[in-house]
């Protein structure tokens, strides 16, 4: 099974803001330089962008988890 990984390390996010629905939801499509979810750095938030077509199957951290650089994210069909 192909994963989306952090490309930096930070604070994971779903979602653009707490009351927004999720970028992409379990399930859902997505298509390439789509954002998939955030990454908060020092304040900043980056974005996280899908470099191919696919679907993600399941999300393998939650919101507000910390992530290191490299680690997997979510797990992809496409």
């Amino acid at each position: 099974m192909a994963t989306i990984k952090a490309t930096m390390p930070g604070v994971f996010y779903r979602r653009p803001s707490p009351d927004a629905d999720p970028y992409v939801e379990e399930g859902g499509s997505f298509t390439p330089g789509q954002t998939i979810a955030l990454i908060e750095v020092m304040k900043t938030f980056n974005e996280l962008k899908a470099e191919d077509a696919g679907r993600i199957t399941r999300f393998l951290i939650d919101d507000g988890d910390e992530v290191s650089m490299g680690q997997d994210i979510a797990e992809v069909d496409g």
